[in-house]
């Protein structure tokens, strides 16, 4: 039986990881915006390029002090797979689509990854597709839909109204990118440790946008020194620094606990991008954002007849 004693212990423990979580979720929906901002001076590649040399020149150092060394050969399919998908693919993707939407119906298209990861987990892991599950990926794909159709809507001519679909279609894109990789990596978990997951991922990711080394450093020579800081920053603080957060939470408490906090990231974007970039998505494209959000809830409500092992997992909004 839990005393009190025990249950204000407990409740002391949490509270760094409460910290590490809160410091993962402004990190990450910080990385919406700044993406935005620096998509104007930097093409989506060159971009990618610039943030993951960044992060893995920062993780590579914490690696080196904390004497990390290399991950077994068992992990490293799941670190090739991951970085390509999601360090590299889905960096790449989520910058372009940037580039035609806006950052908080970026962020609210984006966090369907969650449901598409359970998906795969069920049909490659093997953990089963509850029925929430399903209804809930009906739910979110639906929200998904209102968007583009508020985009076409909302939109000038037809270019404009095809750049806006476009964003959308990029964003759930990148959303199977990210939940690809994460499936990828999950195996890769059991062989190696976090920080030496990241870190290697992160840096196949840069491997694998070096074809964008020349673009880089041709936009890098004329690109305002605004956007330069803000790619040096999503390496540094969104990937480097937010990801070992991330990994230290996770490490404190449950997976179920971790992923509900990161929900409020799109309500925390769209009011950065309101005060940033002065960007306010259009009230149907904010209904459809939500309907979205609603069907990762309906995911993730627990039934008794669910084990743990099959619970939705926390999603990565950045």
């Amino acid at each position: 039986m839990t005393t009190l004693s025990d249950q204000r212990h407990q409740d002391q423990r949490q509270w760094p990881a409460l910290a590490a979580a809160g410091v993962t979720v402004v990190l990450w929906a910080s990385a919406f915006v700044s993406i935005r901002s620096a998509g104007s001076a930097y093409s989506p590649g060159a971009l990618a390029l610039g943030r993951l040399l960044a992060g893995t020149l920062v993780l590579g150092s914490i690696s080196l002090i904390r004497r990390q060394g290399l991950p077994s050969r068992a992990a490293w399919p799941g670190i090739v797979t991951s970085g390509v998908l999601w360090f590299g693919g889905y960096m790449v993707i989520l910058n372009w689509g940037e580039r035609e939407v806006d950052a908080g119906t970026a962020a609210m298209v984006v966090n369907i990854g969650p449901i598409l990861i359970a998906l795969l987990s069920g049909k490659l892991l093997g953990e089963g597709l509850p029925r929430r599950l399903l209804a809930g990926m009906g739910v979110s794909f639906a929200g998904a839909v209102i968007v583009g159709l508020s985009m076409s809507a909302g939109g000038g001519g037809n270019g404009e109204k095809d750049a806006s679909v476009l964003g959308v279609a990029l964003c759930v894109l990148a959303a199977v990118a990210y939940a690809g990789g994460v499936v990828a990596q999950k195996p890769a978990l059991r062989h190696a440790g976090a920080l030496q997951v990241t870190t290697f991922g992160c840096l196949t990711g840069t491997l694998a946008c070096l074809p964008f080394a020349g673009s880089l450093a041709t936009e890098a020579a004329r690109a305002p020194l605004s956007a330069t800081l803000n790619m040096l920053y999503l390496g540094v603080f969104p990937t480097a620094l937010a990801f070992t957060t991330w990994a230290f939470a996770l490490a404190r408490t449950t997976a179920g606990r971790m992923g509900a906090t990161t929900y409020v990231v799109p309500a925390l974007v769209v009011l950065m991008s309101w005060l940033i970039l002065d960007e306010v998505p259009a009230p149907l494209t904010l209904a459809g954002g939500a309907v979205c959000l609603a069907g990762v809830a309906v995911s993730r409500r627990k039934s008794r007849n669910i084990p743990k092992s099959r619970e939705l997992p926390p999603p990565v909004t950045e």
